[in-house]
């Protein structure tokens, strides 16, 4: 049953998708491939619903004016739905026009917030500045210059220049939010199996907590104690968090619909704040051992003093490490992402070459984004096991005891003469 579930759907995918998708370049035009990539990989005010390109599930707008006072409403205000003929087709369209929000201040209209399209913080939400008609006319004298309707300092708006002023903008974005369901879930996981062990004792879990206990005893058994030894559990909260909410945010990110769809291992500023989560439990945690091989390391004297060559390469490994953990997580999990997303849009790039080669495409597409999509499911577990396992890495050397020599030649002086004495 299951199976042939599975074949109707993908026979219906395939014939649905190149009409929908000949429909879509009747009516709009080539298609925008960059803009959709990077439209499905960025941040947003809202979270895009299921199969709808136009709306969104509104989310907080968080922003600092510019005199200091804060402000918060939703994103839907940003933006209002309205339906358009098409001239051609005679079909109604409806599509997402920018709004200006205004917010009184003693009953008066104070304060103008808008999404900015046409202005340097494009799709970020600026403050509109009352603009004299000299500013405006040199706007868009500016403008007319350098051949760009993009001029600094200013937003174009309804065909309008304002002077803008970027805010301070702690907004619940998507990927804000992707980041708190991602930490609930991972902490109902976790607290889930500690109930059980509450209530069973030492009685073996099944199903999906007994996948969890699994994958715990691998990390922390095959990874953290086989690397940190007695250091491990110290260790071992931080690690096995890690992995798990790097592991959670990039099954995730596979989900097409809520609570999923968010890229958020595929945004370098999330890699980069795990990553710097590392350098500082790692040299915060660095022993005198660890510090002296980098300031003054084993080497012979001319590589150290005068020219401190070894100084400054070990002093640069300190922050290369957590770069390549930074770059690594995010190019892999971006790089999935990208592939998937181009693999669809060759359905909608071949769709104007007729209804056989859209056909033949939408095939050969959906086949390798479903092969794609289980890659990425199996990098997501692999990526987050090598963040993890990096990070234990680095935290072990930044911990290694020094081991004296003469008590090394003791030891195996008495490792030698216990057998004779046995």
């Amino acid at each position: 049953m299951r199976k042939k579930f599975a074949i109707l759907f993908l026979l219906m995918s395939i014939l649905a998708i190149p009409f929908s998708a000949k429909a879509s370049e009747e009516g709009k035009g080539t298609v925008d491939v960059k803009g959709n990539i990077f439209h499905h990989l960025g941040d947003g005010y809202g979270w895009e619903v299921p199969f709808s390109h136009t709306y969104r599930i509104p989310l907080p707008v968080i922003v600092r004016a510019e005199d200091g006072s804060w402000h918060c409403f939703s994103s839907g205000r940003l933006v209002k739905h309205e339906e358009m003929i098409d001239p051609e087709s005679s079909k109604i369209h409806v599509v997402s026009v920018p709004q200006i929000v205004t917010i009184d201040k003693n009953g008066k209209p104070a304060y103008q917030f808008v999404l900015a399209h046409e202005s340097k913080h494009k799709d970020k939400v600026v403050q509109l500045l009352p603009t004299s008609e000299s500013e405006e006319a040199q706007a868009e004298n500016i403008a007319a210059t350098q051949n760009d309707e993009i001029v600094d300092g200013f937003v174009k708006f309804d065909g309008k220049y304002y002077k803008e002023y970027r805010p301070f903008d702690i907004s619940i974005t998507k990927n804000v939010l992707a980041l708190f369901i991602a930490a609930a879930i991972v902490t109902w996981m976790v607290m889930a199996l500690v109930r059980f062990y509450a209530r069973k004792g030492f009685k073996a879990p099944r199903k999906g907590m007994g996948f969890l206990e699994l994958c715990i005893d691998f990390i922390y058994t095959g990874v953290i104690k086989s690397t940190l030894g007695d250091k491990a559990p110290k260790f071992a909260p931080y690690l096995l968090t890690a992995f798990f909410f790097i592991l959670v945010m990039n099954l995730l990110g596979l989900i097409v619909i809520f609570p999923g769809g968010a890229n958020l291992t595929g945004n370098i500023a999330i890699t980069l704040v795990l990553a710097v989560m590392t350098f500082v439990v790692t040299n915060i945690n660095g022993n005198k051992h660890y510090w002296k091989e980098i300031f003054w390391p084993d080497v012979p004297l001319f590589l150290k003093f005068p020219l401190p060559i070894m100084q400054v390469i070990e002093v640069f490994g300190i922050f290369t490490k957590p770069a390549a953990l930074c770059i690594r997580l995010f190019a892999n999990m971006m790089g999935g992402h990208m592939i998937v997303i181009t693999l669809t849009l060759l359905i909608f790039i071949f769709a104007a070459y007729g209804a056989a080669v859209a056909g033949g495409t939408a095939v050969i597409s959906i086949l390798f984004s479903i092969f794609m999509l289980l890659l990425d499911t199996l990098v997501s577990f692999i990526q987050a096991y090598v963040f993890t396992l990096l990070s234990t890495i680095f935290i072990s050397m930044a911990i290694h005891e020094e081991h004296e020599p003469h008590a090394h030649e003791a030891h195996e002086s008495a490792e030698a003469t216990a057998p004779a004495k046995a």
